[in-house]
C-alpha cells in the first residue's frame, strides 16, 4: 500500500495529541507502519499546533509537505485556511467550524476572515465542515470536540468499529471514557449526514 498521510491542526490545548494517538492506534491494529511526529507549534501559549500521522507498508518519515496530505483534521477555521496548501488534490478536509481568535484579532491588528468554508471550496477542496463544538458540548464537555472529529474521520474511513472503540479505550482516561465515545457517536452520525 502506498504512504498516505493526514495532518491535524489546530490551536494548543485542543487535543490534537490524543486525536493523532487515537488515529495511530487504530492504523496499528490494521497492521500499518505508522510514524506519528511531535507536535509542531506553540501549544503552550495558544498558538497554531500541527501533528502529523502517515501510514503504510513502510514509512520513513511523518513529515507531510505541501500538496502530500490525504487529509486535514482542523480542530479550528482559520487553522484548516492555512493548511489548505497541504491537501493534495482529491484531499478531504474535516474542519470544526469554531473560530478561535489569533493574537492580530484579538490585539485589532487584523479581523477574522469572513465566509471562509466557502473559501476552501472555492479553491477546490473537498470539506466537512461541522459544528464539534456544540456536538462535544452535546455529549458532556467542550474539550471533545477533538474526539467529535476523530468521529467524523472514521465515518469516512473504512477500518472496523471496535478498533476505535478500543483506540478510545487505550487512550482517554476511563473516567472520561464514556462522554468522549458519546462524543465520538456525534462525530460519526454528523460525518455521514
Amino acid at each position: 500500500m502506498e504512504t498516505k498521510s493526514v495532518m491535524i491542526v489546530g490551536v494548543g490545548g485542543q487535543g490534537s495529541l490524543l486525536a493523532s494517538r487515537l488515529l495511530g492506534n487504530v492504523l496499528l491494529a490494521q497492521g500499518f507502519d505508522v510514524k506519528v511526529s511531535e507536535v509542531h507549534g506553540m501549544s503552550q501559549r495558544g498558538g497554531s499546533v500541527v501533528t502529523y500521522v502517515k501510514y503504510g507498508d513502510k514509512v520513513y518519515s511523518p513529515v507531510i509537505e505541501k500538496g502530500e496530505a490525504d487529509a486535514v483534521i482542523s480542530f479550528e477555521l482559520l487553522e484548516a485556511a492555512r493548511c489548505l496548501p497541504y491537501l493534495k488534490k482529491g484531499g478531504k478536509l474535516i474542519t470544526s467550524t469554531q473560530q478561535i481568535d489569533p493574537m492580530p484579532v484579538i490585539t485589532g491588528a487584523a479581523s477574522y476572515p469572513e465566509g471562509l468554508v466557502d473559501k476552501i471550496k472555492a479553491a477546490g477542496a473537498e470539506i466537512v465542515a461541522v459544528d464539534a463544538l456544540s456536538l462535544a458540548e452535546q455529549a458532556g464537555t467542550a474539550k471533545a470536540s477533538n474526539v467529535v472529529l476523530m468521529g467524523v474521520l472514521a465515518s469516512r474511513m473504512d477500518y472496523p468499529e471496535e478498533l476505535w472503540q478500543k483506540a478510545l479505550e487505550q487512550c482517554v482516561p476511563s473516567k472520561f471514557l464514556e462522554l468522549n465515545k458519546k462524543a465520538f457517536e456525534l462525530g460519526k452520525k454528523a460525518g455521514t449526514v
